[in-house]
């Protein structure tokens, strides 16, 4: 069992930047894949940034060139930097891990994932 904490939400100008860190404890010892997804009120939550076991990484074309996903295995973190925000990146972000390797064309898909965290604020005002 993993267990993962966010941390770094806040509020933000339209075209500033966040950096969301997520941190993983307990069973650490096996590779996860690992995703950060959104979700606002009304809609379903979505994939936002993930990368598998063979460290590649896959973005939701809407943050494409904004957002870059990193992960540092010594230190169990996932980190999300996110520049040239939008006011529709305002959502709760969570941050979500599988044990095993994910092809990348469903790393996106928050199905797959069964470990998340309790997600952290961010808005994005104009």
């Amino acid at each position: 069992q993993v267990h993962l904490r966010e941390s770094g939400g806040g509020s933000v100008q339209s075209g500033g930047s966040l950096t969301l860190s997520c941190t993983a404890y307990g069973n650490t010892d096996i590779l996860y894949s690992m995703g950060w997804f959104r979700q606002d009120p009304g809609n379903e939550r979505e994939g936002v940034a993930a990368i598998n076991t063979d460290e590649i990484s896959t973005y939701a074309d809407s943050v494409k060139g904004r957002f870059t996903i990193s992960q540092d295995t010594h230190k169990n973190t996932l980190t999300l930097q996110m520049n040239s925000l939008k006011p529709e990146d305002t959502a709760i972000y969570y941050c979500a891990a599988v044990a095993g390797g994910i092809a990348v064309s469903d790393l996106l898909s928050p199905l797959l994932y069964r470990h998340w965290g309790q997600g952290t604020r961010v808005t994005v005002f104009s």
